[in-house]
């Protein structure tokens, strides 16, 4: 939104300056973006006096001046054809920077002959396109700023323009009136009274007004009048320069009001040329393929559901948007239709979508204009209509009516202290809420219809405290109900995901953060792709499920990083998954990925390939991290998406199951389009269970200072057997002396047959009250030996 300093004192009167008035915009949340000042610009330029101007003795169009300046008489060579003597002109000074030029002007020599400084056009000083001769000035003493000269006699060419930022729930400050409001509400200046008219038609209006039951929703007031015998031409002077101020171009006094009406008062009209229009004016809804010829000279062909004002011949203007190329205002209009309307916010906005229009008319329509000013603003666009282009008024003729806006809230000047933190006098509040337009009854703050953005009583607090500026509010500590250090808020979930993080990330992977959203071909393969985890409307046709895993995630970040050169990949990611579309039907999931090499290639040794025991023992860090119980199960039977025979589930009992690890399936990568193999695992942190014993102290360490025992025996068993079975055998051969087993060596072939296999375990014996003898470690032995064959059918190998 862009206006003048003159154009705001058009409805404010003040004697603020234009930098007290920048700042104050920004305080009362009118952020200013821009101040163009041309007086500026003009800083250092004086006025001088040409005393003589000889010809150039060695070029024709060339004049050799002796000036009058404020430091006395110099010499300057000129080729204006208007340079003679006697004449008050502009000086730049060697030294001086030349806007239009973009130059530095220095002493210099022109054909021999020096020159101290350049005589100014309107051009070189960005003025005007003026460059036929230099600035020839009426009025004036030598030595006087040219800024303070054009300020005296000629103010719109040094007219400061401001340009501020407008928040789409402030469409009131998107007219001048309002911006001036804001500022007087806040004790900038005074606002003037609104200017007002009274326009009686004398004739009935040959064209008639009528809303199509499409559109009645879309327009709610349509108002609109014949002036009949005007004559179109060039705008005045002022309204010309407050257009092209703030970048317009003047076309002519009919579309230049319209303009006008606007950015002054933040009312889009339009004006019909009324020969043009065949019969009377209907607003409906389009049927879909009409074209228009518009006025920014393009045809659109128009969507079904766009709002549009037809004649008897058809489509002459999109609603709110754009008027047609065939019914606009020429030189020779002489009779015009004006048109004020009321329209739906959103049907405006999604017409310019869908036209792909950005006017100014669908800037302000779609935001919201006061709909409780639209016969007003009739009136006085007819008013300047006739004091422009002179003619004669119709009666109005209207369709349909303005919605009713009114509402009130009860201002509770108490909530001001408590909602934003400031001890604002009531009388006060009142008072600015009064300035802002709002009229009060008792404790009821009566909304005005310019403000659609106040809503409740918390509004009211906002109003009061903007206008008081917030900038005055100062920071207070929040009050605590009793002393000390405040207990933990962040649940015992909070702090596993938070611990799991940060023990990924210290083993080595690289935290993703991926969509929830997945397409439902990759959800389908961890088990989802249902209809209960569909999106209504997804933002793409490749995020239309919600994920059931995050491993799809990870696995399309591995193949987009393989697909740059980057093969060696450790990825993780915390986060929800869903296996159903209700509340609650979703669980938090810890995932990590490998693929590739477990690092580059280096003089130390050779790199080796990711393994199945890579991603366990990862696993098995981030589950003691959260406090995982040390005694777990691995057993087999997890989901589709991992190899059969190269995964395991820690579990707590077969139905509590807290991770799985493994292999992801090559059928699963080729799809997913990742060159593996990969390693991964997943974790449920919901499914640890919580800690019985809550103190923060760890009991005493148990260690003994007896001599520990290993040995080692080595079963054949079937090549089904699993590994765990034969462990928890041998452990349960005695479970207060035996303190680990653990696995060191398997063996298949060779002479044991076929479908044997060699497990090798050592068992570590700890005894607690005495040194074990001989004969009680071979018992020892013996009955380790009968659990495992009794457990698993297998036999000690000899």
């Amino acid at each position: 939104m862009k206006f003048t300093l003159s154009w705001l004192k058009d409805h404010l009167e003040t004697t603020a300056s234009v930098d007290e008035i920048v700042e104050t915009l920004t305080d009362i949340g009118l952020e200013v973006e821009g101040v163009e000042d041309p007086a500026a610009k003009l800083k250092g330029f004086k006025l001088v006096k040409v005393l003589e101007a000889e010809q150039h003795p060695d070029a024709d169009k060339l004049r050799v001046c002796r000036v009058q300046t404020d430091e006395g008489e110099t010499q300057i060579v000129c080729g204006a054809p208007n340079a003679r003597a006697g004449i008050t002109a502009v000086l730049a000074k060697p030294g001086m920077y030349i806007p239009g030029l973009d130059i530095t002007i220095s002493v210099g020599k022109i054909r021999g002959v020096e020159s101290h400084g350049m005589m100014a056009s309107e051009r070189e000083l960005e003025l005007s396109d003026e460059h036929n001769g230099i600035i020839e000035l009426d009025s004036g003493e030598v030595g006087q700023e040219f800024g303070d000269w054009l300020a005296q006699h000629d103010p719109a060419k040094v007219d400061p323009v401001i340009e501020i930022a407008i928040t789409p729930n402030r469409p009131d400050a998107l007219g001048v009136r309002g911006i001036a409001r804001d500022l007087a509400a806040r004790g900038l200046g005074t606002l003037k009274p609104a200017k007002t008219a009274s326009v009686e038609g004398t004739f009935p209006s040959p064209i008639n007004v009528t809303i199509d039951a499409d559109a009645k929703d879309g327009c709610y007031l349509f108002a609109g009048r014949v002036v009949k015998g005007v004559k179109n031409g060039a705008s005045p002077q002022w309204l010309q320069d407050r257009l092209k101020a703030i970048g317009l171009r003047p076309i002519s006094a009919l579309v230049d009001i319209t303009n006008f009406f606007t950015y002054d008062l933040n009312r889009p009209l339009h004006v019909f040329d009324a020969a043009k229009v065949k019969g009377d004016l209907r607003i409906h809804a389009s049927r879909g393929g009409e074209a228009l010829l518009a006025l920014d000279e393009k045809t659109y062909t128009l969507p079904e559901g766009v709002l549009v004002i037809s004649d008897a011949e058809g489509v002459e203007s999109i609603g709110g948007i754009m008027g047609g190329e065939e019914t606009g205002c020429t030189e020779e209009t002489t009779d015009v239709f004006i048109e004020a309307a009321y329209w739906d916010h959103i049907r405006i906005a999604l017409g310019g979508r869908a036209l792909k229009i950005n006017s100014d008319a669908r800037y302000r329509n779609e935001r919201g204009i006061d709909p409780g000013f639209n016969m007003e603003a009739l009136d006085l666009a007819t008013a300047m209509v006739m004091e422009l282009c002179g003619g004669e008024p119709s009666e109005v003729v209207v369709a349909g009516e303005a919605p009713d806006v009114r509402r009130a809230y009860r201002l509770d000047t108490a909530r001001c202290a408590s909602l934003v933190g400031m001890d604002i006098p009531a009388e006060e509040q009142r008072a600015t809420l009064e300035r802002l337009g709002f009229v009060m009854e008792g404790d009821m703050a009566h909304v005005p219809s310019w403000r659609p953005d106040v809503l409740g009583e918390a509004d009211l607090v906002e109003e009061v405290a903007r206008m008081a500026s917030l900038t005055k509010l100062e920071p207070k500590p929040m009050a605590r109900t009793q002393p000390g250090v405040p207990k933990p808020i962040l649940t015992p979930i909070q702090k596993r995901e938070q611990i799991a993080r940060r023990t990924a990330a210290a083993l080595g992977y690289n935290e993703c953060v991926t969509y929830s959203f997945i397409d439902r071909k990759s959800a389908e393969l961890f088990g989802g792709g249902t209809d209960a985890t569909m999106l209504a409307n997804p933002i793409s046709a490749d995020m239309s499920h919600m994920r059931p895993a995050l491993l799809p995630g990870l696995l399309q970040a591995a193949a987009r990083n393989q697909a740059r050169g980057m093969g060696d990949l450790a990825l993780f990611e915390v986060g929800a998954a869903w296996h159903g579309g209700e509340p609650g039907e979703q669980h938090l999931l810890v995932s990590g990925l490998l693929v590739g090499r477990t690092g580059p290639k280096d003089v130390h040794g050779a790199a080796r390939a990711v393994d199945v025991y890579d991603v366990k023992a990862d696993a098995e860090a981030i589950l003691a991290a959260i406090g995982a119980p040390a005694k777990v199960q691995i057993l087999r039977g997890a989901r589709e998406w991992w190899h059969p025979g190269r995964h395991g589930r820690i579990c707590l009992g077969p139905k509590k199951v807290l991770a799985v690890f493994g292999e992801v399936h090559p059928k699963i990568l080729r799809e997913m389009g990742v060159k593996g193999p990969a390693m991964a695992f997943t974790i449920w942190p919901e499914e640890v269970p919580q800690p019985k014993n809550t103190s923060a102290a760890k009991g005493a360490l148990e260690i003994s200072d007896l001599q520990a025992v290993e040995r080692d025996f080595a079963f054949v068993v079937d090549t089904q057997v699993a590994a765990l079975d034969l462990v928890n055998a041998a452990a349960g051969a005695d479970k207060a002396l035996i303190a680990d087993v653990r696995v060191f060596d398997e063996f298949i072939g060779g002479a044991l047959g076929e479908g044997k296999k060699s497990l090798a375990v050592t068992v570590r014996i700890e005894p607690k009250d005495a040194t074990l003898k001989e004969a009680e470690i071979e018992a020892l032995s013996k009955r380790i030996v009968e659990k495992v064959e009794k457990a698993t059918g297998g036999t000690l190998r000899g």
